[in-house]
């Protein structure tokens, strides 16, 4: 029986790929952070893995009334709404991004560890051990 190590592997692939976008945009986000007008963007990783996945459920209107969601493309960078605006405009929360950058950071951690370990399991099953 021939192993498939795209299949094996696809979730962790687009996990680590993901996160490390992620991690470019919050980078970007912490570097101009004194950058007048600079609005701060992110990347809705739930929704944009749910997409790869072929999982994405966008929602419907069920009744004439109601109004239109407003939608995005699962991928697409999105504005971050501070809590708080500054006076030169510029939307950076710098304590939020570097939580948010950690957490980003422990999780595409995770996601090498489960990819490292399933590798493992592969190449232990191969061997026969």
């Amino acid at each position: 029986m021939a192993i498939n190590f795209d299949r094996a592997l696809s979730v962790h692939t687009q996990a680590l790929q993901l996160r490390s976008q992620r991690t470019e945009i919050l980078a970007a986000n912490l570097a101009n952070v004194d950058t007048p007008n600079y609005l701060a963007r992110d990347l809705d990783f739930k929704a944009t893995m749910a997409s790869l996945q072929g999982q994405s459920n966008p929602l419907q209107a069920t009744h004439a009334v109601h109004f239109p969601a407003r939608s995005h493309t699962p991928g697409d960078l999105l504005y971050r709404r501070p809590t708080q605006m500054a006076i030169d405009g510029n939307t950076v929360e710098e304590e939020q991004e570097k939580a948010d950058f950690s957490d980003n950071a422990l999780h595409y951690q995770t996601s090498l560890r489960l990819m490292g370990n399933r590798i493992q399991g592969l190449l232990t099953a191969i061997r026969g051990e």
